[in-house]
């Protein structure tokens, strides 16, 4: 049973240029494993903006409450490329509340915008 679903767009030259402006935002949104690849190399801006996204989106299936932190939802990689979310903190709270016991994500960029979509069920 689907609980919530939610989706985002981020304009990714506006995110790059928030990140810019703002360099400890990124540390404020994302933990270390999103923010770098396993080789060590820091992960496209396009990237970051499509798991921007999905944390907005994940905030929107759960009803959108304002205590959600943006770290407590992570975008991790499978290895088939395939993106899972790992929820913690406020996150998992809000979820559990709401009877979440599974996540579903699709991320997307192209012509300069990033999307996600969440569906969080039951």
């Amino acid at each position: 049973m689907i609980v919530g679903v939610g989706i985002d767009v981020a304009e990714i030259e506006r995110f790059d240029a928030a990140l810019r402006r703002t360099p400890a935002l990124a540390e404020r949104l994302f933990v270390e494993r999103e923010l770098y690849l396993p080789s060590g190399e820091r992960r496209g801006i396009a990237s970051l903006a499509a798991r921007f996204a999905a944390k907005e989106a994940v905030a929107k299936a759960l009803g959108a409450p304002g205590n959600l932190l943006w770290t407590d939802a992570e975008v991790t990689t499978e290895a088939s490329g395939q993106p899972r979310l790992r929820v913690s903190g406020t996150v998992a709270a809000r979820a559990e509340e709401l009877g979440v016991t599974s996540w579903h994500v699709s991320l997307s960029h192209d012509a300069g915008v990033a999307s996600a979509v969440v569906v969080a069920e039951k």
